[in-house]
């Protein structure tokens, strides 16, 4: 007779079984509501498939729709392969590649069939309907080991080259699984999936969009169409995502940037932005509020060079981990035949600068530093270039140039959680002048890295430590550790905003690095007279002035604060007669600081407002016959139904409140 299994579960329970059961005979076992609500199972913390046997006694937790992260995942997964099986039974011949999930949904790359253009957006609608039909058959999702011979067989067979070509480099001796959707058809996946088609709500996903990709990323390789799709677990979170999705494109920076004249992108200088007026007083206020910032903190701003020869990135590590997104230009060496340079082989190599670091590192480098002079925090506003694929460009947000309000803190051992907890404060304080929440991340070691285990140990716990004596890192706050997303040379703290439409964004940043000091031989003179490694916080708060700025005009859909406006108010005539009093009111103004703009144009006044609230100035006074007898303005503010009537005095205080920066108020 065959020992029994003990699974252990969540609430210290433990359950007998029989070989060969499966999470889903527990499930079944503890009672049918939860064998119907059972998706999946962590066994001993891995996630797998509810049919597959346990190898032995185990600690099981079961995963239903309650636990949404991994429920979202499992079904995005699942609806990843039904678009496949879809579409090779609406186009037989059609061969499949890989289709994952995404943070938002799944897609699959395909092929259509020789006898058929690509696949496109007309053809969604059929292929949804086909996934509908795949998903209400409830067919089971089974999983097989195969060996690789007979998969590469099977590949062949029907014609699925890139199946094949991928098969054949998987490792010898790897197991290989297959997941059947019936009896029909098949996929080569390591899973889990859920139990069957029947689990996906037939009315929650959508298909979005088709786009061009290459087989394995590479522009070399074949074609592929691929065809996006947005997947969640019932239909009230899609129409919700959807909603999410058009306020997004009301907000998008690119529409609102054209719209009120802020800047603009050309195809003559791919990733890199033409800041129009308006656009640059927005970078001008933010650059102001930032330097005012970081005078206060007792940051000493620098300036450094655009290009630094190779050998400097080499030494620092980038070079070897960045050289292929670097800008890299050979240098020049004289010409002996003729008056003009040339370019040499033997030339120097020169790179435009992706990051600022090793420069800073170099302005501490001159003369000789006392730990006295400990901490010593160098800014800059430092324009960076990155050669990121034109793909991947994506507006302000994701650019080949841009300008990083960059800064670096070299102190001693025994400063290091006092600075990180003072910047950890400041961030706070911009943060939240801007209106935004926000939670901390600490990204730990990544498997690659320089330095060792033990720099690495002190300088987690450093940055951890500094959070908690911030009073930051707390449940309620988000607090999470991310392991392995830092640095390839240190740890590091994210600061994540929340936007108004609950999208998060990756922005300010602080890391512990004991790596770059060491390879670029930077040093300080101790108390005891000897030379000592500084350790250098990385940090930044906007991130770059691109994407904050973009971010801001998302988050506010173009109604930025008034003291970011680029025009703050506009003094609108009714009636000629009125012109002398707003030359009046626009000097009361315009000698307080606030951007101020008349508008006397032949127009009707509401012509007028309309006009300016499109363009989101944020105050319109609009004056007449008799606020120029009285001496009043009518006061539109944007985005607010009445008008008020105040006495000029009133007025200007209001505005010169509302139109200072948060920073500079009493």
């Amino acid at each position: 007779m065959s020992e029994l299994l003990k699974i252990s579960l969540p609430d210290g329970s433990v359950r007998e079984m029989p070989e060969g059961s499966t999470p889903a005979d527990v499930a079944a076992a503890i009672g049918p509501g939860l064998a119907k609500a059972a998706l999946a199972a962590r066994v001993d913390g891995e996630l797998r498939d509810l049919t597959r046997p346990f190898d032995g006694d185990a600690e099981l937790a079961l995963v239903t729709a309650k636990d949404e992260a991994e429920a979202l995942e499992l079904a995005r997964h699942d609806y990843a392969h039904v678009l496949a099986e879809a579409v090779q039974a609406l186009w037989p011949g059609t061969q499949i590649t890989f289709g994952p999930a995404t943070d938002d949904g799944f897609y699959y790359d395909v092929m259509a069939p020789a006898n058929r253009e690509p696949f496109g957006m007309d053809d969604l609608p059929a292929i949804e309907e086909k996934m509908r039909e795949i998903i209400k058959a409830d067919k089971p999702l089974r999983r097989e080991a195969w060996s690789r011979a007979d998969l590469i067989a099977k590949w062949e067979k029907d014609g699925e080259t890139f199946k094949a070509e991928w098969a054949k480099e998987l490792p010898e001796g790897e197991e290989l699984t297959v997941y059947w959707s019936g009896d029909d058809w098949l996929d080569m996946c390591r899973g889990p999936h859920l139990p069957s088609t029947g689990k996906l709500d037939p009315q929650a996903f959508k298909l979005m969009r088709v786009a061009g990709a290459y087989w394995r990323g590479d522009q070399r390789n074949a074609q592929l169409t691929r065809i996006y799709g947005t997947g969640w677990l019932n239909k009230k979170q899609l129409n919700e995502h959807l909603m999410r999705l058009e306020e997004a494109a009301k907000r998008d920076h690119r529409k609102l940037g054209r719209e009120m004249d802020l800047f603009h992108l050309q195809e003559e200088a791919h990733g890199s932005v033409f800041w129009h007026p308006n656009g640059y007083k927005i970078w001008r206020e933010l650059e102001a509020y930032m330097r005012r910032a970081i005078d206060g903190a007792g940051y000493q701003e620098i300036k450094t060079p655009q290009v630094m020869d190779a050998r400097q990135w080499e030494k620092s590590g980038h070079w070897g981990k960045y050289r292929e997104n670097m800008f890299v230009i050979p240098d020049e060496v004289p010409n002996t035949e003729d008056d003009g340079p040339i370019v040499s082989n033997d030339a120097d190599w020169m790179a435009l600068k992706p990051m600022n670091c090793p420069a800073h590192v170099q302005v501490f480098k001159q003369g000789i530093t006392s730990y006295r002079d400990l901490p010593l925090r160098l800014y800059e506003n430092g324009c960076c270039h990155r050669n990121e694929p034109h793909g991947a460009l994506h507006g302000l947000m994701r650019v080949r140039q841009f300008t990083q309000d960059d800064a670096h803190i070299f102190c001693r051992e025994d400063q290091i959680v006092a600075e990180v907890r003072a910047f950890c404060e400041l961030a706070d304080r911009v943060y939240k002048d801007f209106g935004f929440t926000y939670e901390i991340k600490l990204a730990l070691r990544p498997e690659q890295r320089f330095g060792s285990d033990a720099d690495w140990d002190k300088a987690e716990e450093e940055l951890r430590q500094a959070v908690k004596d911030a009073g930051m890192a707390t449940e309620e706050s988000g607090w999470e550790e991310l392991p392995g997303e830092g640095a390839f040379y240190a740890p590091k703290l994210e600061w994540h905003l929340t936007d108004a439409i609950g999208r998060t964004w990756q922005v300010g940043t602080i890391q512990s690095d004991r790596v770059l000091p060491e390879r670029l031989d930077a040093t300080y003179v101790g108390e005891d007279g000897e030379k000592h490694r500084p350790v250098m916080l990385h940090r930044a708060i906007f991130g770059s002035y691109e994407r904050f700025i973009g971010i801001l005009i998302e988050h506010f859909a173009g109604r930025v604060p008034a003291w970011l406006a680029p025009v703050q108010a506009v003094v609108a005539t009714i009636v000629s007669d009125a012109d002398p009093y707003a030359k009046e009111v626009e000097a009361k103004l315009a000698a307080l600081g606030i951007r101020v703009e008349t508008d006397f144009r032949n127009e009707s006044i509401n012509y007028k407002v309309r006009e300016h609230s499109h363009a989101k100035v944020p105050y319109i006074l609009v004056l007449g016959k008799r606020e120029a007898e009285e001496g009043t303005v009518a006061l539109r503010t944007l985005g607010e139904k009445q008008q008020q009537f105040l006495s000029l005095d009133e007025a200007v205080a209001l505005l010169k409140d509302t139109t200072t920066a948060p920073d500079l108020k009493g």
